[in-house]
């Protein structure tokens, strides 16, 4: 007990020794550094987290404007209700009345879907906002048929929405033999013998006239005036026998009621109506047609541009993707989207098209300025007269 007294009493001088000569007050305690440990491996959970993009905040509203007949407008409902953003949805009937709407003002829209060349034509126009692909981390499901595209190689201003091909459209059980020409489109002693039953054409003016064309021997994209003018004549020479030009509601209006039994016609819009009318029947002529691929974009004008983005990427989700396309019948370019796409869908040439078919086809391209007058001179005189 001695010894501990005297123990305690020494240190108690020591403590007041050293406050004394440190001057100031006494300094906060302060966590032990740690020792140096190897850090333990992340959880794939805690790496997910940490690369994630952060969820933008999303707008109340987004505008989508898109082709008739284009969607599975189930999807529309499903990124609502996941999101809480309302879709206000509006269609069109051509790439050309959607530049048009644009040209002339329209600032609402916020997601559109324009083919190949008109991505082309928009970029130079200034009419669409360079995309942040980060945003869009989805286009990595891309697939590389669909990637980089002559109208925009690094995807800057687009991302493809779907593909296909333009042909024939017939009803089996009345046109025979089968049509493997354009002949049974343009050539008045063919096409004459179907007026009846009815013959439509695409309200589309690169579609129709590029049909001609192939139908001639010339490139879809032939800007001879001499080609068009010989085009625009094969074109007149059929249209009597033609019943309308329609490429906005052909498939409910005109198809499946069985108002036509021939028809100039997108790939997908007839494995559609043939799930009403198992006889109806596509084929790509002898000649070759087009092949395209529409894209998702966003107008310069929008002020919701990360909401688009958002819903870009929603969209290009493999299931979401693969819906789309049991729905409408194209080929996605979303090439994880397979997984989930019906084989009958997946299994059939006429849709996800084999090389030889595509090695006859065409891309629409771009007109140069002075080509596109020719060409939309001729359009006026075809639908004029």
């Amino acid at each position: 007990m001695k010894n501990r007294f005297l123990l305690l009493t020494w240190l108690l001088v020591m403590l007041v020794v050293a406050a004394q000569c440190g001057g100031g007050a006494a300094p906060q305690a302060t966590e032990a550094p740690p020792v140096a440990t190897e850090a333990p491996a992340a959880t794939e959970e805690a790496m997910a987290t940490e690369e994630a993009a952060p969820e933008p905040e999303l707008a109340k509203e987004l505008y989508v404007f898109n082709w008739a007949d284009y969607i599975d407008e189930e999807l529309l409902t499903m990124y609502e209700e996941e999101t809480g953003v309302k879709i206000i949805y509006d269609t069109y009937d051509s790439n050309e009345d959607l530049l048009a709407k644009l040209q002339a003002g329209a600032t609402g829209y916020d997601v559109i879907f324009p083919s190949d060349y008109m991505v082309d034509q928009m970029i130079d126009l200034g009419l669409l906002a360079e995309l942040d692909l980060n945003n869009i981390p989805n286009f990595q499901y891309l697939a590389d048929f669909n990637k980089n595209p002559a109208y925009d190689p690094d995807h800057k201003y687009s991302v493809p929405y779907f593909w296909g091909s333009t042909g024939i459209g017939y009803e089996a059980s009345v046109v025979d033999p089968p049509p493997d020409s354009w002949a049974w489109i343009f050539d008045p002693e063919i096409v004459c013998q179907y007026q009846d039953g009815g013959v439509n054409v695409l309200d589309d003016e690169r579609e129709l006239i590029g049909a001609a064309l192939r139908y001639l021997g010339y490139s879809l994209n032939d800007t001879d005036e001499a080609h068009l003018n010989e085009a625009r004549d094969v074109i007149m020479a059929a249209k009597p026998c033609w019943k309308t030009f329609d490429s906005a509601g052909y498939i409910d209006n005109l198809m499946i009621p069985g108002e036509v039994v021939l028809t100039h016609a997108w790939n997908g819009d007839v494995f559609v109506a043939a799930e009403e009318n198992e006889n109806w029947t596509y084929v790509m002529p002898e000649e070759g047609g087009v092949v395209w691929q529409d894209n998702m974009c966003v107008p310069a004008s929008s002020t919701r541009k990360a909401t688009a983005e958002h819903f870009i990427n929603w969209m290009m989700d493999p299931e979401h993707a693969a819906q789309n396309t049991n729905y409408v019948w194209y080929p996605s370019p979303v090439e994880a989207a397979k997984e989930f796409i019906d084989p009958e869908i997946l299994e059939d040439p006429a849709i996800y098209v084999d090389d030889e078919t595509i090695s006859r086809l065409e891309w629409i391209e771009e007109l140069p300025g002075d080509g596109l007058s020719i060409w939309d001179r001729v359009w006026t005189e075809i639908k004029a007269q």
